[in-house]
């Protein structure tokens, strides 16, 4: 493998939950082998609500029929966390990591999205005082900004965060985000103002890969997803899955 302390960073178009996990366990499993470097898959997706390890029935009061009649599809994963939403306007980052302390990983990417988030003029914080449920990092006024979830196999990472930046908030109101019932969710053009042509996802796209990569320690590397495919497909089949760990607040 080259450039072992490299982060590659592959921007991928708004692609569906299911197809983007489906690559994530393809690029997992070429991490665990060694065969390439740590990568941050950086997209969007369609209306999506996703379902964690720890989520519950309670998490969708009007049932799954009505939250898809709304066009809003409703995914279990095997994250750690419970309920969130994803959309467009959204950034999803999915770090496909070697690491060795959970818990470390968790507080590094905090860090990395308060910083990210200060780029855009937004002082916000992490609380890991308060437990698991408040993962993620919040506002000064205590609005969550951003959600993390992880996944981990063999000591390599799935899954990771997401900055609500230009997206539709509401539906977030049609559930219990995050297994907490009074969560108020804000996202940076709430926070600032921001609209018409100054929207800032490109900007928060491009500071959230450097702040990423700073916070790990890592050299980063934009590559192209045809180059990801092709490291990926080349990778001889992978061995039997090891026991995982889901963690995060979601």
């Amino acid at each position: 493998m080259t450039g072992a302390r490299e982060l590659w960073v592959c921007d991928l178009p708004t692609i569906d939950y299911r197809e983007a996990l489906a690559l994530q366990e393809r690029v997992r499993a070429a991490r665990q082998q060694d065969e390439i470097c740590d990568t941050l898959l950086l997209l969007e997706h369609p209306p999506v609500y996703t379902r964690g390890r720890r989520s519950d029935v309670r998490e969708l009061p009007m049932g799954e029929a009505w939250y898809r009649s709304q066009g809003i599809d409703v995914v279990d994963t095997d994250r750690g966390g419970k309920l969130t939403y994803h959309g467009p306007g959204q950034l999803v980052g999915y770090p496909i990591m070697r690491i060795d302390d959970v818990i470390a990983y968790l507080r590094t990417m905090e860090q990395a999205i308060v910083a990210t988030l200060a780029d855009a003029g937004i002082a916000a914080h992490a609380r890991p005082g308060d437990g698991p449920d408040f993962t993620g990092v919040w506002t000064a006024a205590d609005r969550k900004i951003a959600s993390i979830g992880v996944h981990v196999a063999r000591g390599v990472t799935t899954h990771g965060f997401a900055i609500n930046v230009q997206n539709d908030l509401q539906p977030f109101s049609w559930v219990v985000a995050c297994g907490l019932d009074n969560v108020q969710m804000t996202s940076v053009i709430k926070e600032t103002g921001a609209s018409g042509a100054t929207l800032p996802l490109p900007a928060v796209r491009a500071s959230a890969a450097a702040r990423f990569a700073e916070a790990f320690e890592l050299t980063p590397r934009r590559i192209h997803l045809d180059r990801l495919h092709a490291e990926v497909d080349e990778m001889p089949p992978t061995a039997a899955s090891h026991p995982a760990r889901p963690v995060g607040g979601g």
